[in-house]
């Protein structure tokens, strides 16, 4: 069983499927602590329904994001966190505290990475016209949106798709995904090579391919 610490920002739908997935058995793990930077965030009240630790560290009572983080760092190893997760986390964190968590702290960003990395991305795939987009479960290092890929999911883009509805087919399969990456960091199944996530005893199927349109329309 893994201690897993998440820092949220706003709604928390992705820690609810994660909480979800811990009382269920599909995590090998159990959340610790939930902290946020914003005192007002629901993600802190699904915590607190589940029985979980909560704790508010405004980032504006603190002189710079080395100080932030450290405080961070400070409250994850109260609750002896071992998989720090981001769940909408809307701060950038520093090599310090990274260095802290080394090959232990993940993110999942609304994009098939490395294509569309930071903010806004829904509305840029639409712009863009590609016909697929997802999300990706992704380890953090020192760059935005950059880490070593660990689990995506594709879905498509249509041409009349407003922003609203590409973010929820793409939250649906985020909820699907997260707890996926989480247990499988849990059963001790990722290594990293270079940029690379090797998953032990992972299936291939050489036959999954999708296009969109399809190609009997």
């Amino acid at each position: 069983m893994i201690r897993i610490g998440v820092l949220v920002s706003g709604s928390g739908s992705n820690l609810q499927s994660i909480l979800d997935a811990c009382e269920s058995g599909a995590i090998d793990g159990e959340v610790s602590v939930v902290i946020s930077n914003v005192s007002g965030a629901f993600a802190l009240e699904r915590a607190r329904k589940k029985g979980v630790a909560t704790r508010v560290v405004p980032h504006g009572n603190y002189p710079d994001r080395a100080h932030f983080d450290a405080e961070l760092k400070a409250r994850l190893d109260a609750h002896r966190v071992e998989l720090v997760v981001l769940a909408g986390f809307m701060r950038v964190l520093t090599p310090e505290f990274l260095r802290s968590f080394p090959g232990r702290v993940m993110n999942i960003h609304p994009a098939l990475l490395p294509s569309f990395p930071g903010l806004g991305v829904r509305q840029k795939a639409i712009d863009h016209g590609v016909r697929f987009s997802g999300c990706t479960v992704h380890f953090v290092d020192e760059g935005v949106d950059t880490g070593p890929i660990i689990i995506q999911a594709v879905v498509p883009v249509y041409s009349d798709d407003t922003e609203d509805e590409l973010k929820e087919r793409i939250l649906r399969q985020e909820h699907q995904i997260y707890p996926k990456a989480i247990q499988l960091f849990a059963q001790g199944r990722l290594e990293v090579v270079g940029r690379k996530v090797f998953i032990r005893d992972l299936g291939k199927d050489d036959s999954l391919c999708l296009v969109n349109p399809r190609l009997d329309t």
